[in-house]
């Protein structure tokens, strides 16, 4: 895997230091970072209390997924906001899951990393931006896409790590020898046309901290 997230709680390998079985890789680091794009947004929105997480359980044990959200929640009210969440795992919910983000009467939203997030990003940036919600992504590709912000593991990077493993087995080394690293590069990107169509003015303080800047 040259990028995944959360493979020890999906029960992909057993451990980071022990993969065992077939599958080893770079882990991205995504569920723990989902606050920290929250952060980003509160930055630029600082009256913020509210939130609207899009999100996806396919994959997920149920004790595990009630664990990390415990935790995610309690990170989320150190820094004065709630989430509430939206699940997204087919195209078809789009409709329904917007019209229950307007229900909930966020503030802003954030999206999760899932591949369904990933393929509806135009359409999530556009309903972002047509009802005023600033909005944070994992990817640059999400920013790139009209969503507001986004902060997440450099994916070329891991690539490009991805293709060392993909090395070493091919010499002999099997999968459960190699440990699953954990991402150590991440980028931010912020888009501001999205926050001027959005009448947002992005803090100096924050537009210096970002790794690319859309005009």
């Amino acid at each position: 895997m040259a990028f995944a997230s959360d493979p020890v709680q999906r029960g992909t390998v057993a451990s980071l230091a022990r993969p065992g079985g077939n599958i080893t890789g770079i882990e991205d680091l995504q569920s723990a970072l989902n606050v920290k794009r929250v952060e980003l947004i509160k930055l630029a929105m600082p009256k913020m209390g509210r939130v609207a997480f899009l999100t996806n359980d396919s994959g997920w044990d149920p004790a595990k997924l009630t664990a990390l959200r415990k935790e995610q929640d309690a990170q989320a009210q150190a820094i004065g906001v709630s989430m509430f969440r939206v699940k997204l795992n087919d195209p078809s919910e789009f409709d329904s899951a917007t019209a229950a983000i307007i229900q909930g009467r966020p503030d802003a939203l954030n999206v999760s990393p899932s591949t369904m997030n990933f393929r509806l990003r135009n359409e999530i940036a556009e309903f972002a931006t047509k009802h005023r919600l600033p909005s944070a992504g994992a990817f640059r590709a999400f920013a790139l896409a009209g969503i507001l912000l986004s902060y997440g593991a450099d994916l070329a990077s891991m690539c490009r790590r991805g293709a060392d493993y993909v090395d070493k087995i091919l010499k002999g080394t099997k999968p459960a020898d190699l440990p699953v690293e954990q991402s150590t590069k991440f980028e931010l990107v912020i888009n501001l046309k999205t926050a001027k169509a959005l009448g947002l003015a992005i803090p100096p303080s924050l537009l210096g901290r970002a790794d690319e800047v859309i005009q």
